[in-house]
């Protein structure tokens, strides 16, 4: 109770304002405590020097008096008459002195005092001149007029003596009594000021203890992890610097593992950021549960993760320990009652062997982890031929992110036609990149990458625009040309995707129905209550929907029924060998009865021959799109051929068949 109060702000303030007040009536007391001693002494300095007065007085009145009393034994000797002559009226300065500059009861008195000492001057002066002249009677009886009024004076001067010195007696009992109270308040204010002195040291040593925890968390924070408590990149730095070092000196090895979730975007996506952030810290347990104590674990940044293992006998106990971890991973992790499967891959590099610093080595781990990923392999140990394969797809990844902001792309597009006439019905939007090294690329070499590293997503995004942006192009040419699109498994998991499928119709004022985004399997097992209600989304704009290559990934049979998709196209693998394939032929003529149960519009991709075509038409497909209709051409090369006479390009001799839509 008492730290928390030291530790409160509200203190700290009222400790330092109390000091401050403190110190001022210390200062005031200081101060009022002179002043008062001054006051004492003028005080008293007066009143003795009054009292001194009146004592002078009394003792000139003594000095007349003895005077007197000597002339009158011998009034006739001359030189006793002068000392008599002199005494007389001597006091008479000291009682002006004090009527001009005593205090109003000392005026008062000396007014008094001195009507009497006038008479008693003049008597005594009548006495020297009677004397002078011989009259011995007129002397007696003037000497006893003297004798009563010196008594009178004596008493009274007595009286008045003995009330000045009551008066500086009481004066100085008072002067004490209040030099004595500012005196107490002085030491309590100093005992006041002590303890807030105390308080205020209190508080400056919590405030340094508090600033050096400060320090340490900042310190802390700085080297580790803010979600996982991991170590960070920094210190993960630090301590593959000094287990290099280490190993250096006993001629151990460093192991760096470098592990990478898979599908942990797909959960975060699913699940939300909470929960995905619970899966990082339930993962960060597990990878310190699976290492030894020496070891470090550190969190890299979103679901990447590093494990420095020091002090190896040789390089077989890295890869054993990226096998113990993986399988550490591969056990199901049990979320608000979600059962989620979890995988990792792990690029494993060793010291000595595979780098010779610090930066190399988690290079080459890193190196060594996406070749793990991309072999879909629990890890994989570091070689040198790695290298050339992971740097080129980092070139091409920066150059690509490049290409979409720089306009280097551009669209292709391959024609679609209806099987029983040969009647163009749309195109589909194959995207290339105009390399300005390599020339134009092909979907092949780019297009992987892309969904490796998460451009898929701004890459469909600009192929959309520029399809949706040339498709009213051409309506304003008025020619009516429904545009298909190929959509990455990720846009089918964004829930804003929809949202821009809209605004982009919207801004170039294309209706929906001139639109065709094709999905693959794979995109939709992923996530199939995701992904079904973006369809859903989508289907309520009214753009098409077409499920692309059909039948080459998972069986997806099941989810059409629910799904809300238009249109069945069937790889090419099947179409393009099925006249001398009996296999892909039979699947051909599956898929297609498939369709017809499912109400779906059917489009045969590659398509290279007449006879393939013929059998197609016999077979009742709606739409083909191949090499033997034509390959993909830029718009003027396509507007140019939708302008020729095409009918010695396609036949269809089969009859065709009407599908309710």
């Amino acid at each position: 109770m008492l730290s928390r109060a030291i530790e409160a702000r509200a203190t700290a303030r009222a400790a330092l304002a109390g000091l401050a007040i403190g110190l001022i009536a210390l200062t005031g007391l200081s101060l009022a405590s002179s002043l008062s001693m001054e006051r004492t002494t003028a005080r008293i300095d007066q009143l003795n020097e009054m009292s001194d007065r009146w004592l002078q007085v009394l003792q000139l009145v003594d000095l007349a008096d003895h005077a007197m009393t000597d002339y009158l034994r011998s009034y006739r000797s001359t030189v006793l008459r002068q000392p008599l002559a002199s005494a007389a009226g001597s006091a008479q300065d000291g009682l002006r002195w004090m009527q001009r500059y005593g205090a109003p009861d000392d005026v008062d008195t000396a007014v008094r005092v001195g009507g009497l000492y006038a008479d008693y001057t003049e008597i005594l002066r009548n006495i020297v001149a009677m004397g002078d002249r011989g009259d011995t009677a007129q002397v007696s009886i003037q000497a006893d007029l003297a004798k009563l009024a010196v008594v009178s004076l004596r008493k009274q001067l007595s009286a008045i003596i003995q009330v000045k010195r009551l008066q500086t007696s009481q004066y100085l009992r008072e002067a004490d009594s209040a030099n004595r109270a500012l005196r107490l308040a002085m030491f309590g204010t100093f005992a006041v000021n002590l303890g807030l002195v105390a308080l205020c040291g209190a508080v400056l040593i919590n405030y340094r203890r508090r600033i050096l925890r400060q320090v340490a968390k900042n310190e802390h924070e700085a080297l580790h992890d803010a979600l996982t408590g991991l170590a960070n990149r920094t210190l993960l730095g630090r301590r593959t610097a000094h287990a290099i070092d280490q190993s250096g000196q006993d001629g151990s090895h460093v192991g760096l593992l470098l592990v990478d979730l898979n599908r942990f975007k797909e959960v975060n996506d699913t699940l939300g950021h909470l929960c995905g952030d619970r899966l990082l810290q339930a993962v960060a347990a597990r990878l310190t549960g699976a290492v030894r104590e020496s070891d470090t674990v550190a969190r890299l940044g979103g679901d990447e993760f590093a494990v420095l293992l020091p002090g190896l006998a040789s390089g077989a106990e890295a890869t054993r320990a990226a096998d113990r971890i993986g399988r550490a991973l591969a056990a199901p992790v049990e979320l608000d009652g979600l059962s989620l499967e979890l995988s990792g891959s792990i690029g494993v590099a060793v010291h000595a062997t595979d780098a010779t610093d610090a930066d190399e080595l988690l290079k080459h781990a890193d190196i060594a982890m996406y070749a793990a990923k991309r072999g879909r392999l629990r890890y994989v140990r570091y070689e040198a031929g790695l290298d050339t394969h992971t740097t080129a797809d980092l070139t091409l990844v920066s150059e690509l992110r490049r290409a979409i902001d720089n306009g280097e792309l551009v669209l292709h597009y391959q024609p679609k036609a209806v099987m029983r006439d040969g009647t163009i019905c749309g195109v589909e939007a194959l995207v290339r990149w105009q390399h300005p090294r390599r020339g134009l690329l092909a979907p092949g070499e780019f297009v992987p990458a892309a969904e490796r590293s998460g451009l898929i997503e701004p890459l469909t995004s600009r192929v959309l625009g520029m399809a949706v942006e040339q498709c009213a192009r051409w309506l304003a040419a008025d020619r009516r040309l429904p545009v298909s699109v190929n959509v990455g498994a990720q846009c089918l998991h964004n829930r804003t995707f929809p949202g821009q499928v809209r605004q982009v119709l919207a801004e170039q004022d294309v209706p929906a129905d001139m639109l065709t985004l094709e999905i693959t399997e794979s995109a939709i097992i992923i996530d199939p209550v995701r992904a079904g209600e973006v369809l859903q989304e989508l289907e309520e704009i009214g753009v098409r929907l077409s499920i692309d290559d059909f039948g080459t990934g998972y069986s997806s049979i099941a989810y059409l029924r629910s799904l809300r998709v238009h249109e069945m196209k069937l790889d090419r693998a099947f179409v393009t060998d099925m006249c001398s394939d009996y296999g892909n032929s039979a699947i051909v003529r599956a898929l297609l009865d498939l369709a017809r149960n499912f109400e779906l519009q059917v489009v045969a991709e590659g398509v290279e021959d007449r006879r393939t075509w013929v059998v197609l038409a016999a077979l009742g497909c709606d739409l083909v799109q191949g090499y033997y209709l034509s390959k993909p051409l830029p718009p003027d090369e396509l507007d140019d051929w939708l302008g020729q006479d095409r009918a010695h390009r396609v036949g269809h001799s089969a009859p065709s068949r009407r599908r309710a839509t």
